[in-house]
């Protein structure tokens, strides 16, 4: 046998309080009415009072109870094999963890505003397996796709700019690494989501992204950020970053690069200027555009619930406790 809900088990901690609860308030009745009537009028007054009826009573109240928290943590014994099958698409999480991602022009800055929708994100997908690729001057897979949403925020709770210590935005390593992750299988359930403020210091982002499409992959880019360009905050020394003759550094939007990329791979550009990403209407999209695919067919327990047993009973004895007699009566003058 097993339970269901054995998180309710603390439940039976409470009967004790319950039974004890019961002891003192008949005894606080049988106080009050010798209070009332006088100690020698007491036994003359009362008839037909049986404290055997009276006890049997609140005993079947109390199994009633307990046999209700047996039904709420719902047991269950035997079961019988049924098939489970898990339908999806494969999608990648491509995101820029480079410094200028720390830029203030969306609050709290463009990284965490990005964590935040993606774990928005997590809570709406259904059956997809979710990657997790991490960029900056270069690439690696932070999580393997996985059906596992959990595991993928928890490494996203890690993502940093200190993560990748080559600065730098090369949105072609990105792509060609996720391209790598993908594998082989299902070359028409597969996306990328690339999350970037920008530019692309290597130029090869359009080859990469020509490369992606011929393996069947669309790429759907999200540009955070203002195209007017931004500072970047300097964690070590304080202030804004400058380069080598004192004017400060901006980091802009690369908004043509990007629509680029989306288009290469029949996908869309969204530019994020408030901070609100839209990953639900880009995921609506992805959903709508590529072809399920079976990522599990196995074969798993179905336990049988039990708990209807003893909420019948307990039912039974509810129904059946007022006709039994043991309350107190007066006898008429």
């Amino acid at each position: 046998m097993r339970l269901g809900a054995s998180h309710l088990l603390w439940l039976f901690g409470l009967l004790p309080m319950v039974v004890l609860f019961i002891i003192l308030r008949l005894r606080q009745k049988r106080r009050l009415i010798k209070l009332f009537v006088g100690e020698f009028l007491f036994e003359k007054l009362l008839i037909q009072y049986s404290k055997r009826r009276e006890n049997l009573k609140w005993t079947l109240i109390i199994v009633a109870l307990a046999l209700i928290v047996c039904s709420l943590v719902r047991p269950q014994w035997g079961y019988k094999w049924e098939e489970a099958k898990r339908r999806g698409v494969d999608l990648m999480i491509v995101l820029d963890v480079s410094q200028s991602m720390l830029a203030q022009d969306i609050l709290p800055n463009r990284l965490e505003r990005a964590k935040h929708e993606i774990i928005d994100l997590l809570r709406i997908v259904k059956g997809d397996r979710i990657g997790l690729v991490a960029f900056a001057g270069t690439s690696f897979v932070l999580c393997p796709l996985t059906l596992d949403y959990g595991a993928v925020q928890l490494f996203l709770n890690d993502v940093d700019t200190d993560l990748i210590s080559l600065q730098g935005t090369a949105l072609g390593s990105a792509i060609n690494t996720s391209i790598e992750a993908f594998g082989t299988e299902s070359p028409h359930s597969k996306a990328m989501i690339l999350i970037t403020d920008g530019e692309d210091h290597k130029g090869q982002a359009i080859e990469a992204a020509k490369k992606a499409a011929s393996a069947g992959i669309r790429i759907y880019t999200i540009g955070i950020g203002q195209s007017d360009g931004a500072p970047i905050p300097d964690l070590e020394k304080g202030g804004f970053k400058k380069d080598q003759e004192g004017a400060m550094i901006l980091t802009k939007l690369d908004e043509a690069t990007l629509q680029s990329i989306a288009n290469e791979t029949h996908s869309t550009y969204v530019r994020s200027t408030s901070g609100d990403l839209d990953l639900e209407a880009t995921y609506g999209h992805i959903r709508s555009h590529l072809e399920d695919q079976n990522f599990e067919v196995s074969k798993r327990k179905r336990f049988n619930e039990r708990y209807q047993w003893p909420l019948f009973f307990a039912l039974m004895i509810l129904l059946f406790e007022p006709f039994i007699s043991g309350g107190t009566r007066f006898e008429k003058p």
